[in-house]
């Protein structure tokens, strides 16, 4: 089985930054960041595969990047000028499995995805 272990959350300042870490304990597809805000459900913030492609939601766009370090399981999320909007406890999330009409795509579901780190929490605060 997949282990995954976050690192990087805490608390900051609207407008300040934090790098999340995510090392899976073997090599998967498609990883990704969900984030689950208090009285929300769970949403993909950012997915990237070992091919290179990544796709964020829209409101993170042009704040967030996501990567992965394909050499060391290692998936990463440099979430820059935040706000509390993005207040939310940050879960990654791996799996192989693929969708799309050629295959090649990584779900954006979270229950599509087997394997789970323990979360951290991210607080923006003004």
């Amino acid at each position: 089985e997949v282990q995954l272990v976050e690192s990087g959350g805490g608390s900051v300042q609207t407008g300040g930054s934090l790098r999340l870490s995510c090392v899976a304990s073997e090599h998967t597809t498609c990883m990704v960041w969900f984030r689950q805000a208090p009285g929300k459900e769970r949403e993909d913030g950012a997915s990237a595969d070992r091919d290179g492609s990544t796709t964020y939601v829209d409101s993170v766009k042009g704040r967030f990047t996501i990567s992965l370090y394909n050499a060391k399981n290692t998936l990463y999320l440099q979430m820059n000028n935040l706000n509390a909007d993005d207040t939310a406890v940050y879960s990654c999330a791996a799996d192989s499995r693929r969708t799309g009409s050629d295959g090649t795509s990584c779900y954006r579901r979270d229950f599509m995805y087997s394997y789970w780190g323990q979360g951290t929490q991210v607080t923006v605060s003004s």
